[in-house]
């Protein structure tokens, strides 16, 4: 079976890529990471406007009502990006929860969401700046107060203990929305993956070592090829997972991208060398998001188990 996007998929991938390549995301993450969203907000508007925040909303709350698939589109670029805010959970998640008024906000940009989905999600993600915050138990879906908050190796994930509040009902297909968002888990590893490698490729061209380029030498190709293999294969079966939508495709494809960019990331440092370990660097974002994203939606030993239960 071939997973190849179509020209409109294509377009709408890089029209999110334009959009972010003129604003400064960098700066916006590490605001995010000091308490002061307005930034971040500021770009989430952005991407409003052209319709990432509608993708999973349906038509009759003016969303779009698009496929998985086009999820995984929008969370790549996202991910390359290091766009800050519970995008997860707002765009992928909060649609397949409610069937509600709030989600027109979601669509409009107005509504950002923090879900708490135990035990694999135990953490409120930027509860603070969210405005619908909700807690899944079991079938059953709750409010909840932010309470501490918690230290992330991600700076720009604000992380908040729970406390659970009054019920507001069922759900439908929590195991839906929770493959939602690993999907869209496993879409901002493979951006973000691509960015190393992007990254570290454009550096080893720039810097020198005994009076040449370092990507010239065959140790740092055969670093940079293992980790374009990686990618190329994670990615399929990204699509494919977004296609299907069954658990051990979800998993598969969560595993998959999680250690494609976990290679990209180790392999960033070795290219970027001392420089790369600093927090300044621009490397440092996808580093820290990366390895927070690896064990965000389930860890890779969840994904693994689950894949072979299913076989």
């Amino acid at each position: 079976m071939r997973f190849a996007l179509s020209v409109e998929q294509t377009s709408f991938a890089s029209s999110i890529d334009a959009l972010l390549s003129d604003v400064d995301t960098e700066s916006a993450a590490r605001s995010w990471a000091a308490g002061e969203p307005e930034p971040g907000l500021k770009l989430w508007r952005a991407l409003a406007e052209i319709g990432v925040t509608a993708l999973g909303v349906p038509e009759r709350f003016d969303g779009i009502a698009a496929a998985p698939i086009d999820l995984v589109v929008a969370f790549e670029k996202l991910g390359y990006h290091a766009v800050p805010g519970p995008w997860v959970d707002t765009a992928a998640v909060l649609p397949a929860l409610l069937d509600d008024e709030i989600l027109a906000g979601v669509a409009a940009g107005d509504t950002l969401a923090s879900i708490v989905f135990p035990p694999h999600v135990p953490y409120a993600l930027d509860a603070d700046v969210a405005r619908t915050r909700l807690l899944v138990d079991g079938d059953t879906l709750c409010a909840f107060k932010p309470a501490r908050q918690l230290s992330s190796v991600d700076q720009t994930r604000r992380l908040f203990e729970v406390e659970p509040g009054d019920q507001l009902g069922t759900v439908t297909d929590p195991a839906k929305a929770f493959d939602l968002g690993t999907l869209a888990t496993a879409a901002q590893l493979l951006g973000a993956g691509q960015w190393l490698l992007d990254t570290s490729v454009a550096y080893a061209k720039q810097r020198k070592q005994y009076g040449k380029e370092i990507g010239q030498y065959q140790a740092i190709k055969h670093l940079l090829a293992d980790v374009v293999t990686k990618l190329e294969f994670a990615r399929p079966l990204l699509h494919a997972a977004a296609v299907t939508m069954t658990a051990r495709d979800v998993s598969a494809a969560k595993v998959a991208t999680g250690d494609a960019a976990h290679l990209a990331a180790r392999t960033g440092l070795q290219v970027h060398g001392a420089i790369g370990y600093t927090a300044e660097h621009p490397l440092g974002l996808r580093l820290t998001k990366v390895r927070a994203l690896v064990a965000a939606w389930g860890t890779p030993a969840f994904h693994r188990n689950r894949i072979l239960a299913s076989l």
